[in-house]
């Protein structure tokens, strides 16, 4: 199978269909105005992945820090395993309870890792492979892959539910995911924050001002750049969470 270009908003979009599919299906061309690109919508539908009892309370978990400079708001839970340190709370301001090490951020921890595993292990006949940029392009349900690098750093990226506030995203990263500043993730048809899924594998980092979509999970490190914002959890089972004046909202 031929390696796949990076799907941008000013190229045009390929999908490869997986697994017991061997067919390539391609998009329309990408529009130089407004129109973005739509991928096909796959036939299978994903399950959500479940992310316990105490991870789920989480807005942001971390395994080595969790630091924050200005003024970081957050509404959910604030967990720390194995870690000691978490800075910068005040003049941040936690909506919710912060958990150090004990029971209940030990567990988040043992939740994430198998949350990240059952995103990382999903696989179906029609999934979709992305590489490069994906800004500028609407995702449909489903599963996602990308065997290197993710970033929306070229026009916005848009996640499209077809009418169904039930429909799950699953976004399978082997490395890294990055949203370069004032990108935005977009919801249309219904899509709720609380059905994205983007499994990292290694770590992520939010330009200045973005405003992003979804549960990250990531294996290593997530860093907010001034004035970032997410709708979703901002998971790290390894590294920190670094934090620089932004607004997290657990979905």
């Amino acid at each position: 199978m031929k390696k796949l270009k990076a799907i941008t908003a000013t190229a045009i979009a390929s999908v490869v269909l997986m697994a017991a599919c061997t067919k390539t299906n391609t998009s329309p061309a990408a529009s130089t105005g407004t129109n973005p690109v739509v991928i096909p919508v796959q036939a299978t539908t994903q399950a959500s992945v479940s992310l316990g009892t105490d991870a789920s309370t989480m807005a942001v978990l971390a395994g080595s820090d969790v630091t924050s400079t200005g003024a970081t708001n957050i509404t959910g839970d604030l967990g720390l395993s194995p870690g000691t340190s978490v800075g910068g709370f005040p003049p941040g301001i936690l909506n919710g309870t912060k958990y150090i090490n004990g029971p209940i951020a030990s567990q988040a921890k043992l939740d994430l890792t198998s949350a990240y595993n059952d995103a990382a292990g999903r696989t179906c006949t029609d999934i979709v492979t992305l590489s490069g940029n994906i800004g500028g392009l609407t995702l449909t349900p489903g599963l996602y892959k990308s065997t290197s690098s993710l970033a929306v750093s070229s026009g916005d990226l848009t996640f499209d539910a077809k009418g169904n506030a039930s429909a799950v995203f699953i976004i399978q990263i082997a490395s890294t995911l990055t949203a370069t500043s004032g990108r935005k993730v977009i919801l249309a048809g219904g899509a709720l924050a609380s059905n994205i899924f983007w499994q990292v594998g290694s770590s992520a980092t939010f330009g200045t001002t973005s405003v992003f979509k979804g549960t990250i999970m990531a294996m290593q490190s997530i860093s907010f750049d001034t004035g970032a914002s997410l709708d979703g959890r901002a998971l790290a089972r390894i590294g920190a969470v670094t934090l620089a004046g932004n607004i997290i909202v657990k979905q």
